[in-house]
């Protein structure tokens, strides 16, 4: 599952803080990475824990003090882990969720393997997120998507009326 965790992920964080200089590449990497980290240990683990978010939170908030512009880019990535976190359900899972004060990981199995079929449509409702990201951020444009891919930064445009031609 990938479309779901990226979609809902990039638009959160626009509905939220809509700032256009945001990087969102690092927002996506955060987005994937519990599952795909986790899935070479044997299921969900550290990284689908509560603690292993607000450390990185932490993490990145202390060594970028006085780095704004760092500090900026480097967000995404805990932001990413916590939404995932929000989105797959993971608080389902108390023993994974709150690692290491609940003792261990009882469930080893990925969130996302117990929806079953319910991925599907999840997966849809992700690529409608996405498909919505590209019209409105304007990636159809070249130039657009190359400042996307360089700085990681969307700009949403309002929403436009059609003009008619008199």
């Amino acid at each position: 599952m990938l479309l779901w965790f990226v979609g809902t992920a990039v638009v959160t964080i626009w509905l939220v803080f809509r700032d256009p200089r945001f990087d969102y590449r690092l927002l996506v990497v955060g987005s994937v990475a519990p599952p795909a980290v986790d899935v070479w240990f044997g299921g969900a683990r550290m990284l689908h824990s509560l603690s292993f978010s607000v450390g990185l939170l932490v993490v990145v908030m202390l060594v970028t003090v006085g780095r704004r512009p760092l500090r900026r880019t480097l967000l995404g990535l805990p932001l990413g882990t916590l939404l995932h976190l929000v989105y797959t359900g993971a608080w389902t899972d108390t023993s994974t969720f709150w690692w290491p004060f609940s003792g261990g990981f009882d469930d080893a199995r990925l969130p996302v393997a117990g929806r079953g079929w319910w991925n599907v449509p999840l997966e849809l409702a992700g690529l409608a997120l996405l498909v919505w990201v590209v019209r409105t951020a304007g990636l159809t444009d070249p130039e657009r998507r190359r400042h996307a891919w360089r700085t990681g930064q969307l700009v949403f445009d309002a929403p436009r009326t059609p003009t008619r031609r008199v």
